[in-house]
């Protein structure tokens, strides 16, 4: 006679015995470690911040974005990201291609080189650039030559957002479509359709939910970077300055209501950015499941 083995059969009483074996008091302990680490680490500084904002009430707050700085700031951020994720969807897409749909030589080092701004500092990929495309860097002389400026200016903030932000979407799609394999792309094409036509009926409706989380949190980067647009901006007021850069000139110059009025922007789009980033994981999760039981 087979057995059926159970929580119930195997503990040998009449409770079911977890899994992991740890004891109620551990299990409580860790989350409660758990539950006091995010809390001091993460809603602590980020209700520090809005209650920093409104410090001195509403009308200092919302005074803080009619300074025509900010208006510069918040559309260069908004310029910024506009190109550089349009820019990483292209490149990740057709690298995640590539990579997971054919064998070719130099494959493993393409991947090396996407994840390369992984493990480079964003103060020295700004710095590459500075050397690269600045007054004594390599381009430099013709550039000039030319009246042609990219450090300091605009198309240097987008050249070093787009470096440290390339790898989000590639990297996403990359295990994804190596999982799906290529039986149904190769279905579709014995069946007449063009390359162009396979991708779009069936490799992307495949992708859509891993490519729009691949793309929230694209955005989400680009619109906070840092330490790569500090170095190749210039810091120039109204012109080279973007949310974050702005954030810290506020606070350096001990406008603080100011500087965390603008930083609400950023802890605004952290917030959103994890919201949606819950709701895709759980909508992707169910299209996996669904896709196990259809296979």
């Amino acid at each position: 006679m087979s057995e059926i083995f159970s929580p119930i059969a195997v503990s040998g009483i009449g409770r079911p015995k977890s899994v992991v074996g740890e004891s109620a008091g551990v299990r409580g302990l860790l989350i409660a470690i758990a539950i006091v680490f995010l809390a001091l680490f993460l809603l602590l500084p980020l209700i520090s911040v809005f209650a920093q904002a409104f410090a001195k009430g509403g009308g200092a707050y919302f005074a803080a974005f009619a300074e025509p700085d900010a208006h510069a700031a918040i559309r260069l951020t908004l310029l910024t990201a506009a190109i550089a994720v349009p820019f990483n969807l292209v490149f990740g897409v057709t690298a995640a291609w590539a990579i997971a749909k054919f064998k070719f030589w130099g494959r493993d080092l393409l991947v090396t080189l996407i994840d390369l701004p992984f493990s480079v500092s964003p103060v020295v990929s700004g710095l590459i650039y500075v050397l690269v495309f600045g007054s004594r860097g390599v381009f430099g002389p013709w550039l000039i030559e030319h009246d042609i400026q990219i450090i300091f200016a605009v198309p240097g903030i987008v050249l070093a957002t787009i470096f440290v932000t390339f790898p989000f979407v590639a990297r996403q799609l990359i295990p994804l479509m190596q999982e799906q394999g290529t039986a149904e792309e190769e279905a579709a094409l014995t069946l007449g359709a063009t390359g162009w036509h396979t991708f779009r009926t069936v490799t992307l409706p495949n992708i859509r939910w891993g490519l729009l989380y691949a793309v929230l949190l694209c955005n989400a980067r680009a619109m906070g970077e840092f330490g790569a647009v500090s170095v190749v901006s210039g810091h120039i007021r109204g012109l080279t300055n973007t949310v974050p850069l702005q954030v810290e000139i506020l606070y350096n110059e001990y406008n603080f209501v100011a500087s965390f009025a603008v930083a609400t922007l950023l802890a605004g789009l952290a917030l959103v950015t994890l919201v949606v980033k819950s709701v895709l994981e759980w909508r992707y999760a169910d299209d996996i499941a669904a896709g196990a039981r259809r296979h």
